[in-house]
């Protein structure tokens, strides 16, 4: 007789969403605040992305080499220039709109080698 693979628990009414590697809540997980980013290059790549959000466009900034609260600081200040929206998440900026080119310019004032990417 197959014996089924012993189930996880997914979602709780009493904690939402649970983190599948530790069982924790999302908010509290353990294990994915230690998974480090696979190094880079050391280029930042800004592209403008319209896949997936209905058509409005969304400046993504990936590749820079700072740790998870420097990321959020550069991003806050990102979006101030920009006077705009937007978050920080995975290890990339997304910006709201299209700003490929004022975040170039901030980004090589800030001493960051930077390329545009795709189209």
């Amino acid at each position: 007789m197959n014996k089924l693979p012993p189930t996880r628990l997914v979602y709780s009414t009493e904690q939402g969403r649970l983190c599948p590697g530790c069982q924790q809540p999302m908010k509290a997980c353990r294990c994915s605040k230690n998974k480090p980013r696979p190094p880079g290059d050391g280029i930042v790549r800004i592209r403008l992305e319209t896949k997936g959000r209905k058509g409005k466009g969304v400046t993504v900034i990936g590749g820079i080499p700072l740790g998870d609260e420097a990321l959020e600081q550069l991003g806050k200040q990102l979006k101030q220039r920009c006077g705009t929206g937007g978050t920080v998440k995975d290890g990339m900026i997304e910006i709201q709109g299209d700003h490929v080119e004022k975040l170039m310019i901030e980004l090589k004032a800030k001493g960051f080698t930077v390329k545009k990417s795709g189209g």
